[in-house]
């Protein structure tokens, strides 16, 4: 969801470039630059705002790695690349390692342990 500012730079100093197969929109400063003398780029996400869900090709065009904009009608997909997970931290469905409070808070022993001295 956009906010209100966001909204209203968008519309007065935002140019859209493209739209990636997610429905997030990306844009480019008409005249604004950054420090570093390059237009600023920034995406609007469509729906839950979850950084995974910018494609690698649009995420090299935001963070100035490639200048030229991704070409929509040649798929990127690989053969051997997943579509992005958002980061489940803080969620039921986190990773949680054997022997953390969350699981019992129990682990199985290994060479590592051992007995603490007593005096």
């Amino acid at each position: 969801m956009t906010t209100i500012g966001t909204f209203l730079y968008t519309a007065l100093k935002g140019r859209l470039l493209g739209q990636d197969r997610y429905g997030n929109k990306y844009y480019e400063a008409r005249v604004e630059k950054t420090a570093s003398g390059k237009k600023k780029r920034w995406v609007i996400y469509n729906g839950i705002v979850e950084p995974t869900k910018v494609p690698p090709e649009w995420h090299g065009w935001l963070h100035y790695t490639s200048d030229l904009l991704p070409n929509p009608q040649t798929p990127v997909q690989q053969a051997w690349s997943k579509e992005p997970v958002p980061n489940l931290t803080g969620t039921k469905l986190a990773y949680v390692p054997p022997g953390h409070v969350n699981r019992g808070g129990e682990r199985a022993s290994t060479i590592a342990d051992y007995d603490a001295w007593k005096p």
